[in-house]
């Protein structure tokens, strides 16, 4: 279609292809260059026009390695500087991840050039119905992995009022469609103006669904506040620094009572909550006493056969237990033979698990009313908090981004919590460890947040919302319908 690309040599092609993919992080938090995420994308598109399959697939591939690579080169920091994993096996699990997640666009480049038509059909309905199945499909297969998903990075772009309407899956979409539509432009006369017709729409619709508001206020306001402790990861675990955190979070505590819900960060006491009972009892009553609300992430151990849960404790008034049920391969359990554990338990590795919680868990009252919990790296699964919605009135998430140091991970899971409220058209409350700890408003706005590896103490007034957006009724399954009836026609299409 597009001949001056067809004779880039299908080597160079991909080397192209793996810078393309590089700049794709940029089009994220904390850069925010989100239109580098559509030129990035059609880039991809061009390479692949006029190749051979397996030519497609490695095309794919290598867009995938630089955008993985550069995307979540983090893991090396959390491996290897946090876990203590010697240095080469940090790197190779790294790119272990990297080449699983690259193995995703390669396919869809694999299934485009083999099966999808050329012409208006391809850019406009099959590849970015290929690619949004795609992101879907990683994000759930084999536990999932959606970071770098297209739609987290139009958190403050035109695209963003489809989150209420078809989740992050929909802006992914709709972000896939103007790349194709880019492409168009390329094309020649009559096609141009079909593709500037279709950009035009999609952000004429983005801007005005932008402007709704799917839910209501709920009665009342709550005042929070987030405690930040800052406690490095490199030390938090020392035995020396338990009793230095204990009043840490005791002093903060007592300087905050006044709110309705204090909120401590992801495991923030360095301990078993059996081994700390006195510690919390004391602390809930305080509390209790002074009429307010507190949770706090801990680590919990079943008394009976020794489970490990990495909980959400709700503390006051109103007693409360949430155990996280998304847990992260290697970091919270390890699917590895008995030998490998064994030996990464002989060199001193983290090598125990954590048992995930009920798929079937409540909201959790706190304050009054009813929060959708989430623990670290569960807020990445948008389907999965709808398990408590409509009910919640706000979304409350405790986090450790310290395992990524100063990297951009934090800012990119910061991105993640902010389309979590998009989709819900509800307030986020995210308390973590170093930072970034945030206030984010209905419309994924954040209205506060911390400064990094600072003790802080974050406070706000948020105000819980009831009802529901069309994307808590229907979850993933609108627009996977929608993009798998588009990837049927264009098919049907061709065979006719």
């Amino acid at each position: 279609m597009i001949p001056p690309v067809r004779r880039i040599p299908d080597g160079h092609a991909a080397w192209i292809a793996f810078f393309a993919g590089s700049a794709l992080p940029l089009g994220f938090a904390p850069f925010g260059i989100y239109g580098l995420i559509v030129v990035s994308l059609s880039a991809l598109w061009l390479l692949w026009d006029g190749r051979q399959p397996w030519v497609a697939g490695r095309i794919g591939f290598a867009w995938g390695a630089g955008a993985f690579l550069a995307g979540t080169y983090w893991l090396y920091i959390s491996i290897h500087i946090f876990g203590g994993a010697p240095a080469p096996l940090a790197v190779f699990l790294m790119l272990c991840l990297v080449g699983i997640m690259a193995l995703y666009p390669a396919a869809a480049g694999y299934v485009a050039s083999r099966w999808l038509p050329s012409g208006p059909l391809r850019w406009l309905l099959g590849l970015p119905a290929l690619w949004t199945l795609a992101e879907v499909l990683r994000g759930w297969l084999a536990s999932g992995f959606p970071w770098l998903s297209l739609g987290y990075g139009m958190s403050d772009g035109p695209l963003r009022g489809y989150a209420a309407l078809a989740g992050v899956h929909g802006v992914s979409l709709a972000v896939a469609v103007i790349a194709g539509a880019l492409v168009l432009l390329l094309a020649g006369s009559g096609r141009r103006i079909a593709a500037a017709a279709a950009i035009a729409a999609i952000l004429l619709c983005g801007q005005a669904l932008s402007g709704l508001e799917w839910t209501r206020p709920a009665d009342g306001e709550l005042r929070v506040a987030l405690l930040q402790g800052a406690v490095s990861q490199d030390k938090k675990w020392l035995p020396e620094e338990l009793e230095p955190t204990k009043t840490l979070y005791l002093e903060l505590t007592r300087e905050n009572m006044d709110a309705d819900l204090i909120v401590w960060p992801e495991a923030a006491i360095p301990s078993i909550v059996a081994d700390e009972l006195p510690y919390l009892e004391a602390v809930a009553a305080e509390v209790a006493a002074a009429g307010a609300a507190l949770v706090t992430g801990m680590l919990e151990r079943d008394p009976i056969d020794g489970r490990y849960f990495n909980a959400l404790l709700g503390l006051g008034e109103e007693p409360a237990v949430y155990r996280k049920r998304h847990l992260v391969p290697f970091g919270e359990y390890f699917p590895v033979p008995a030998f490998v554990r064994e030996w990464m338990r002989l060199m001193s590795l983290p090598y125990a698990d954590i048992t995930p919680g009920l798929r079937s868990q409540e909201p959790m009252p706190v304050a009054g009313q009813l929060a959708a919990p989430s623990i670290c790296y569960e807020d990445a699964f948008g389907g999965e908090q709808l398990d408590f919605l409509p009910e919640a009135t706000f979304l409350l998430n405790v986090s450790n981004d310290a395992w990524f140091g100063d990297s951009i991970a934090p800012h990119q899971h910061m991105q993640i919590a902010r389309m979590r409220a998009l989709e819900t058209g509800r307030f986020m409350l995210r308390a973590t460890n170093t930072g970034i700890s945030a206030v984010i408003g209905s419309d994924g706005a954040v209205v506060d947040a911390s400064p990094q590896f600072r003790t802080h103490v974050l406070r706000s007034v948020i105000q819980p919302r009831t009802g529901a957006t069309p994307f808590i009724m229907a979850g993933n399954a609108a627009v996977i319908l929608l993009a798998a009836s588009m990837l049927g026609i264009c098919l049907t299409l061709r065979r006719r």
